[in-house]
């Protein structure tokens, strides 16, 4: 794959496909919505259906017991036909060896956890990441002596001083949810390899359109498909893609433990979704720098943080890190007034802004994560790494930006 910095077409067909004539691929290299739509992915040998059949089975007959497991399935919760072509999807647009899919993007994180940290071992983690992540380590893990320290990821020197002899994990989140704080992931997966670390990133605010933390060197990345791989407010799901086989068949072999596999459902719904995520995060990402501007330049607005502004603390990263001059559909601001202020605006702003959870969708959506994703948070490490009570949370979706610029005037207008 091609330097980082840019969003250059891929080399390789994006699945097996004929040897010749029709069916077969034209010589590449293939652009990246090719790959959204194509990868991993041929027509159904048996019927020449366009789209992956839903193998909605719980089990699948053997021809013997010498046989066992020749087709490559015997129980779904160890594998199913649908699920792994989504695997499959995944594999090929965050450039791995492998990915796993799970029932929700907490059931990735967990799975990680379990599978790469065993008692008596230590993880560095973001201070700032999903809500639900920092729950995980904090109230879940630590009961079984496992070790935590929670750095700012932004600055490289805490992590490496973070490090202990035990360290077996690093676990970064960039953009961080949901203060949008960039980790350099090269830097820190340099670091990791020379310490025989692994490094796992979170790039779920990112999406591989903007960067595939892989090609940075990280040794996994952790997606929730529940946001820009749907887009549409459908599903539930998480996926790990891995740079090695060997961490692929780790995750998997956890995942068989747990049991908190996708279900054929939603794999099928994700392997369409997908196919537009590119033309979305476009549109999102336009979205989310017209909405920035606009809010940079309303008087009732105290402060507001996006990586495609120029006033963003860490834009020589995101220039550097992200691809295509890309930054993500997601934003925060918070108004003049303090709490009383920022929560009046969200109790009125209107449609087409929705107050609720979730952020990648093609609605916009408007969340207050102190009460809503990151309640789970201690108070005092929320307010340390600035998620106040009156901390606005946005996610752009697809509509026409001036719509929403409009809408978001009214209510700040009458503050």
């Amino acid at each position: 794959m091609a330097s980082p910095t840019k969003s250059a077409p891929l080399q390789s067909a994006p699945s097996k496909g004929k040897q010749s004539g029709s069916g077969s691929w034209v010589d590449g290299p293939f652009g990246y919505n090719t790959y959204l739509v194509h990868g991993g992915h041929d027509p159904d040998p048996l019927t020449g259906a366009i789209l992956d059949p839903i193998y909605q089975s719980t089990t699948f007959v053997q021809d013997s017991i010498e046989t066992y497991q020749a087709k490559g399935f015997t129980y779904s919760r160890s594998s199913n036909p649908t699920v792994k072509a989504f695997e499959q999807r995944v594999a090929v647009l965050e450039n791995g060896a492998g990915a796993c899919a799970f029932n929700t993007g907490m059931a990735a994180t967990v799975t990680v956890l379990s599978a790469f940290l065993s008692a008596g071992d230590h993880c560095v983690m973001g201070n700032c990441t999903y809500g639900g992540t920092n729950r995980a380590a904090r109230v879940m893990f630590t009961k079984f002596g496992m070790e935590f320290t929670f750095v700012d990821c932004s600055d490289v020197k805490n992590v490496e001083a973070a490090i202990k002899p035990n360290t077996k994990l690093i676990f970064s989140e960039s953009p961080a949810n949901p203060t949008l704080l960039l980790t350099d992931v090269a830097a820190i997966s340099k670091i990791a390899k020379a310490r025989g670390i692994l490094h796992i990133c979170d790039s779920t605010f990112a999406t591989p359109c903007i960067m595939r933390p892989l090609d940075l060197g990280a040794d996994m990345t952790l997606q929730s498909t529940t946001k820009y791989y749907d887009g549409h407010n459908m599903t539930v799901g998480g996926a790990v893609a891995s740079a090695t086989k060997e961490l692929d068949e780790k995750l998997h072999f956890f995942q068989n433990i747990h049991g908190n596999v996708m279900t054929p459902q939603v794999a099928f719904l994700c392997l369409q979704t997908c196919k537009t995520m590119g033309l979305r995060v476009q549109q999102q990402c336009k979205n989310a720098q017209m909405v920035a501007e606009m809010l940079e330049k309303h008087p009732k607005v105290d402060v507001v943080h996006y990586p495609g502004l120029a006033s963003f603390p860490q834009k020589a990263l995101a220039d550097k890190q992200h691809l295509g001059g890309l930054h993500g559909g997601m934003l925060w601001f918070e108004v003049k007034g303090g709490v009383e202020a920022g929560r009046k605006l969200m109790n009125t702003v209107q449609r087409p802004w929705s107050l609720c959870e979730n952020l990648g969708a093609s609605e916009s959506i408007i969340t207050c994560p102190a009460v809503m994703t990151h309640a789970n948070m201690l108070k005092e490490d929320r307010l340390k790494v600035g998620i106040t009570d009156g901390f606005v949370r946005v996610s752009c979706g697809i509509e026409d930006g001036e719509d929403l610029c409009r809408a978001l005037k009214v209510a700040l207008d009458a503050l």
